[in-house]
């Protein structure tokens, strides 16, 4: 007579595997970003206006692709050339070189939702 094939054991799978390992950087994040290649203007104090472009925005602020480098700490105006509105922000982390110019991280100073004229998604977390 054949004996039944017996399955190994198996660790029963948590409902929440989430709670069991640090949260990635998506999961910190406080807004979802959008991928968008949009122009911007940001304007420093003391020096000319720079055209830029949009890597990634959110409802916080965004990626910019900017021909030289901000510091990090540095205080700017953005310009939606689209919408004619500006925002200030700031230069959170210090910026990375690529091939397309600076990648300058900027984060709204007070909270401008509406600032990119577009629906975000709602918020996985």
């Amino acid at each position: 007579m054949p004996v039944p094939d017996k399955k190994p054991a198996v660790a029963p799978i948590s409902s929440r595997p989430a709670a069991q390992r640090p949260p990635t950087a998506e999961e910190r994040r406080r807004a979802q970003r959008v991928l968008l290649r949009m122009p911007v203007k940001v304007l420093v104090t003391g020096k000319a206006p720079m055209d830029g472009v949009t890597q990634t925005v959110s409802q916080n602020g965004a990626m910019i692709v900017l021909p030289e480098p901000l510091a990090e700490g540095a205080k700017v105006s953005l310009e939606n050339p689209k919408t004619q509105k500006t925002v200030e922000a700031r230069v959170v982390r210090p910026p990375q070189i690529n091939s397309e110019g600076s990648l300058v991280p900027v984060e709204f100073l007070t909270p401008s939702p509406h600032f990119w004229n577009i629906f975000f998604p709602p918020s996985v977390n």
